[in-house]
């Protein structure tokens, strides 16, 4: 088994970067980028830019509101499979699904999650990213009950639309909260189209810094290896992470608290799935260390990227083009 560059170095006139040294590991194909698209100016701009930092992936970022139309998705879908970029959408924040009572806020997230749905079709993305919701004084088992009947009523609302693509259900980081690992593995069992989104910041806050040495992440990934389809790369959240009380409190500049990507490359090269690997980190900088310290655990040295001159040149043919 290998790890193989995320595209076949057909840049699409938009800047080049070097692909990444092959090496003979397990991971099927590593991608791997940032949790927000990179410019809003235009998807010629977002897709230089993603291509003039070395990534791979990129989440559309909707936490807060949406900001993307069809068309704009669909470009932004066509230049990113030219340059190799695979694309995931993370729904609204108020997009989750276990609601305690029916109405206007499940209308809404309903709403919301149907929307995410349509810009992900429209952008060939490889799955919507939602919470899981609260358990808003229920038992468990009820509220992983509740989150699971009204995903299967949004699943036919979306198969109407045709619109049904896969979707992500994302490990939180509240510990007497829903959202454990347990929770997001039930959820993606009892549903068969839902995948579980493994937060390995969150996972280090709810076990108060447990997430130091690769067998802790070979756990988490076994879970979710069981659930997925044969063919689904796993899908991850990561970045360093302040946390109290088992909580988490803020994302971290990498370096400053206590959780590192080395052990998860390593766990990564036990497993013939593919990944994508989204870097939360506040800053540039961090994303960058995250990238080529994961690289080198799975057995990838990233390349040189491309000169500035290179870079700064595709960013105007970007401009020209998109104006």
């Amino acid at each position: 088994m290998r790890v193989e560059k995320g595209s076949d170095g057909n840049r699409g006139g938009h800047g080049r970067c070097l692909a990444p040294v092959q090496y003979p590991r397990n991971v099927a194909q590593l991608h791997y980028g940032p949790a927000r698209v990179p410019s809003r100016e235009s998807p010629e701009e977002a897709v230089a830019l993603l291509q003039e930092r070395g990534y791979t992936a990129c989440e559309i970022d909707f936490e807060g509101k949406f900001w993307m139309d069809y068309p704009w998705a669909e470009k932004f879908g066509e230049l990113a499979r030219a340059a190799g970029i695979v694309l995931s959408v993370h729904a609204p924040i108020a997009g989750f699904m276990g609601h305690a009572e029916r109405g206007k806020k499940l209308n809404m997230a309903v709403g919301m999650l149907d929307h995410s749905a349509g810009v992900a079709k429209a952008a060939g993305a490889e799955v919507v990213v939602f919470h899981p919701g609260y358990l808003l004084g229920r038992e468990r088992d009820a509220a992983i009950d509740s989150v699971v009947e009204q995903l299967g009523e949004l699943r036919e609302r979306l198969e109407k639309k045709d619109r049904a693509v896969p979707f992500g259900v994302e490990i939180m980081g509240r510990v007497r909260e829903l959202g454990t690992a347990a929770d997001v593995f039930a959820i993606s069992a009892r549903t068969g189209w839902v995948r579980p989104v493994v937060d390995f910041a969150h996972l280090h806050a709810v076990t108060d810094g447990g997430f130091t040495e690769a067998p802790a992440f070979r756990e988490i990934l076994e879970g979710a290896d069981a659930v997925l389809p044969p063919d689904a790369p796993f899908h991850i959240h990561f970045s360093d992470i302040a946390y109290a009380n088992r909580n988490e409190t803020k994302h971290l500049p990498y370096g400053e608290g206590t959780l590192r990507v080395e052990p998860l490359g390593n766990a990564l090269r036990d497993f013939d799935r593919p990944a994508t690997v989204i870097t939360e980190a506040p800053d540039e900088a961090s994303n960058q260390a995250i990238r080529e310290e994961l690289y080198a655990a799975v057995g990838t040295r990233s390349a040189s990227r491309a000169s500035s001159s290179i870079a700064s040149g595709s960013r105007s043919r970007a401009r020209k083009n998109s104006a």
